[in-house]
């Protein structure tokens, strides 16, 4: 066995291992109204709608809000909070751990974050230093997920593999109970979630764009999608409107509206969808897409990917993936 397979090995084996040993109970229970879904084979269950932290930073949008915010999706039901070491210079990360930090508020969530090589650097040091500065930023001492962020580029996952890099970061932050679970997410080509993938690590997540879009073009949802569901990893679902602009650039085009890009993602075999959220509209129209979502007929789907398809082709409104 050579030294690399070798590693591979040890790295799948010590994160095996410690998946089997929870390191907190069972979260909030379930609203009637609010559909939870098996996070992959991690035992969790988690609500259809995730809150994207990305928005709740954004300039334009009033910390009281962002607070607000967070504190009705809790009422509502979501339980799946998103968020990356560099969201808006930290402003993300702070916002909604002061959110959380109300009223024992910290319990009842999943609460994720990622940490971002593209910014300082793959080595394990730089990210468990990341890792100490979002779990201050979010006020609490562990986090239910740990992702790397934006795997994007064609050398990425074997940066990510090399010794004393990042997925050596992953597995030190598990044993150490700083994480419970890790994953990894990327919006560019399928193919390097797909390297990524090779490695056979015991990734718990993937994150991943799903969007009509993304069904014409470079497509997650066709080449990864399988994949992560032959193996239980949980797959979250993100740009269900293809991101862009305020209000999602898949919108742009007049094909479709932001309930049926909410419920087309819904639809596919994810653990939830992550959609960013600016206000408590916005908020409401993330709920009611969830409370109201059932199976969507096959001939709807195909009415739905028809009408969009011219716009999908040049990836001109998944600018992400340019």
């Amino acid at each position: 066995m050579n030294k690399k397979t070798d590693r591979r090995g040890f790295l799948r084996n010590t994160v095996s291992g410690l998946a089997s040993v929870p390191l907190l109970g069972p979260l909030l229970a379930a609203r009637k109204d609010m559909p939870y879904r098996p996070l992959g084979k991690t035992g969790e269950r988690v609500s259809l709608i995730t809150v994207g932290g990305a928005h709740l930073g954004y300039g334009h949008v009033e910390e009281s809000e962002a607070v607000r915010i967070v504190h009705a999706a809790i009422d509502g039901g979501v339980n799946f909070f998103d968020n990356s070491w560099d969201y808006n210079g930290g402003r993300s990360e702070e916002r909604m751990g002061k959110a959380l930090a109300q009223d024992g508020k910290r319990k009842k969530v999943f609460l994720m974050t990622k940490f971002c090589c593209h910014r300082r650097g793959w080595s394990r040091t730089a990210a468990l230093e990341m890792l100490e500065e979002s779990l201050r930023r979010l006020q609490t001492d562990y986090l239910d997920l740990w992702q790397i962020h934006e795997v994007i580029q064609p050398d990425h996952p074997e940066k990510a593999f090399l010794p004393d890099s990042a997925v050596e970061a992953l597995v030190a932050a598990r044993q150490a109970g700083k994480v419970r679970y890790v994953g990894f997410t990327g919006h560019r080509d399928p193919a390097i979630h797909l390297e990524m993938l090779a490695h056979d690590f015991p990734f718990d997540t993937v994150q991943l764009p799903l969007n009509p879009l993304d069904a014409h073009y470079r497509s997650f949802q066709k080449q990864v999608l399988p994949v992560l569901n032959s193996r239980g990893i949980g797959a979250i679902g993100m740009k269900p409107l293809a991101g862009g602009s305020r209000r999602g650039a898949i919108l742009d085009t007049g094909a479709v509206s932001a309930i049926q890009c909410l419920h087309y993602a819904m639809n596919l075999p994810v653990s939830t969808v992550c959609t960013g959220i600016t206000s408590m509209q916005i908020l409401e129209q993330a709920l009611e897409a969830a409370r109201t979502f059932r199976p969507l007929p096959d001939e709807e789907v195909a009415g739905l990917l028809a009408g969009i398809r011219r716009y999908a082709l040049e990836g001109k409104y998944e600018r992400y993936k340019a």
